[in-house]
């Protein structure tokens, strides 16, 4: 059969409808029932059921996985990398107290390969069934000459839903509020472009190379899962910050510590009048930024504003009430500590 001129041209669309019928199976997984329609629509429908609210709230967040991508591609695994970005989007509207409603992708690639294609796909519906949200559509396109050989992009697009009175805004933070952080799985999806160049750059390390230090291969170490804390959050909020109007809320603010690390997403959530104080060697740090440091000759002061250094995220609690959200947290098998305080200041932090 004579190869169509499209396809001869790069874009190969019946291959593109072969491949997206395996579709309605993975989504089926990560359908809730405000979810209208089938897939394969110009827009995903969703019925947002607004009598559970008073004043619902829509919260959005779209990011990307930055070159962690480029650890995937080396690899040819790609499952973590669409769990990454799920999880990515649903820790950003978490941190203001929202519930994930739906969630939708973006995939540019020069050639469609199917099973990249299908790792991607599978990635994102894992991690929508894990934090209760649905999968309701995307755009997959095909841009030979755009991307390298064996290279795409991927980015996200999350909606959630928050109670008016209930968002999470920072202002009833005080000098006196505990830091609590929430343990990482590692690098998470930032600091990626550094990494490489002293892991396969400097130490001229292979994804395959097996590092003493970290007790694994260096490809497996970077593309370990961003941990999503959504679920987790949505448990702590429900106990510790009563729906009651006028009930003192324990849980005042949290900060999703992606690119820019402590010192700039912090200050992201505190009031002006507020300094954030984070006292290094209060948690246990993975062993991969300790490795970072020794062998890529990076100044301690930049690591905390370029990587998460063992912490994912920040909540900022009343100091009465954080012994208990500490024990909460780590009842549920979340690792966490008491990592500092709010301190009077002008909305910085500082890592002493």
């Amino acid at each position: 059969m004579k190869q169509k001129a499209y396809a001869a041209a790069g874009v190969d669309i019946d291959l593109g409808n072969k491949v997206k019928a395996t579709l309605p199976r993975l989504l089926a997984s990560t359908r809730r029932r405000e979810v209208l329609g089938s897939v394969g629509g110009f827009g995903g429908l969703f019925a947002l059921d607004t009598a559970k609210f008073r004043q619902p709230v829509l919260v959005s967040s779209t990011d990307g996985v930055g070159t962690k991508l480029k650890i995937a591609f080396a690899m040819d695994r790609h499952d973590t990398v669409g769990q990454d970005l799920v999880n990515h989007c649903v820790n950003d509207i978490a941190v203001l107290g929202a519930e994930p409603l739906f969630f939708l992708d973006y995939i540019g690639m020069g050639a469609l390969r199917p099973h990249v294609f299908t790792q991607l796909i599978a990635g994102f519906a894992h991690a929508c069934v894990a934090n209760h949200c649905a999968l309701i559509g995307g755009e997959t396109a095909q841009m030979p000459g755009f991307y390298r050989p064996g290279e795409y992009d991927v980015c996200g697009t999350i909606v959630g839903v928050v109670e008016k009175a209930r968002i999470l805004d920072g202002k009833s933070i005080r000098p006196g509020d505990a830091l609590l952080g929430l343990a990482s799985s590692g690098l998470h999806t930032n600091g990626y472009s550094l990494a490489r160049r002293i892991f396969f750059g400097r130490l001229k390390l292979k994804p395959s190379s097996f590092v003493r230090e970290l007790d694994n291969t260096a490809g497996d170490e970077l593309l370990k899962v961003h941990v999503s804390y959504g679920p987790l959050v949505r448990k702590l909020l429900r106990k510790f910050n009563p729906a009651a109007v006028g009930a003192p809320a324990a849980v005042k603010g949290m900060a999703h510590i992606t690119g820019g690390g402590f010192i700039d997403n912090i200050p992201r959530v505190l009031p002006k009048r507020c300094d954030a104080l984070v006292r290094k060697g209060a948690w246990e740090a993975p062993p991969i930024f300790q490795f970072i440091r020794s062998t890529g000759m990076v100044d301690e002061a930049e690591l905390y504003q370029v990587f998460n250094m063992g912490i994912g995220m920040v909540l900022v609690v009343a100091a009465d009430k954080a012994d208990a959200v500490l024990r909460f947290v780590r009842a549920h098998k979340q690792a966490a500590w008491l990592i500092g305080e709010v301190v009077p200041g002008t909305g910085i932090a500082r890592v002493i």
